[in-house]
């Protein structure tokens, strides 16, 4: 059968979602909580692919297998089989032509941000903690102006193959509550440390060192010299995948 899982992870101590040569990541984990269960290895796809340091409330992956096990226990035995910061929320039967990237129909991202000059003792691996107060007015002014589609051919990793940079957003806000700033998108699809270089060009409107307006223009220059560093991985949670 076709088994989809809703998983939520700590980012911190992985390398990111995807398997890699000598490194932990969170599909490397559940891939062998599933070989120990199937006594063969199974291969995951999932809706995207989180980097190092970005965590997830719901992510989605995929994988085929004989129906040896209910769905319920299923889900025991892979939240038994993996460390305390992967869980597997749900698991679901599919049709057997589901994919989890292909059939998404969105992606929701959300950033944190503590606007406050003193540390947390709970928060600081969750967020990006920033001590200079921040206009959230300005930083929501610039947020709209992502929504739409463009060329964010700027706002990716130099280097990073795909086929075009033309991404769409359908969502981009900013919502505060006390000393916390959640940055709320949702796009179809992201080019890698997207989100997060929007995220550094709005602190640095935040804090008045640019205008909301230079967002247009950097998203007409296409060049990535010309953005601030990405924020943190920290901060960043894949919140949910609608399809």
């Amino acid at each position: 059968m076709r088994v989809k899982l809703t998983i939520e992870y700590d980012g911190t101590n992985y390398s990111g979602w995807q398997v890699q040569d000598r490194q932990d990541s969170v599909q490397g984990q559940l891939e062998r909580a599933l070989e120990r269960l199937y006594g063969y290895k199974i291969r995951l796809s999932a809706a995207g692919r989180t980097d190092a340091g970005v965590h997830a409330l719901g992510q989605v992956a995929a994988f085929t297998a004989p129906a040896r096990f209910g769905l319920d226990e299923l889900r025991r035995a892979l939240n038994a089989l993996t460390p305390p910061d992967i869980v597997v929320l749900e698991v679901a039967e599919v049709a057997q032509n589901f994919d989890p990237r292909r059939h998404a129909r969105s992606r929701l991202y959300k950033y944190r941000i503590l606007n406050r000059a003193l540390p947390s003792a709970f928060y600081e691996r969750y967020c990006w903690r920033i001590a200079q107060p921040l206009d959230i007015s300005a930083m929501n002014s610039a947020a709209g102006r992502f929504v739409g589609e463009h060329d964010f051919a700027a706002f990716r990793v130099l280097g990073s193959p795909t086929r075009t940079t033309v991404r769409r957003i359908l969502e981009s806000r900013w919502v505060q509550e006390g000393p916390f700033l959640t940055y709320w998108v949702e796009g179809v699809s992201f080019l890698r440390h997207m989100v997060r270089t929007m995220v550094g060009l709005m602190v640095e409107i935040g804090c008045g060192k640019l205008s909301p307006e230079v967002v247009d223009e950097l998203l007409a220059s296409r060049d990535r010299s010309k953005l601030p560093a990405a924020a943190p991985a920290r901060g960043l949670f894949l919140a949910e995948v609608r399809y």
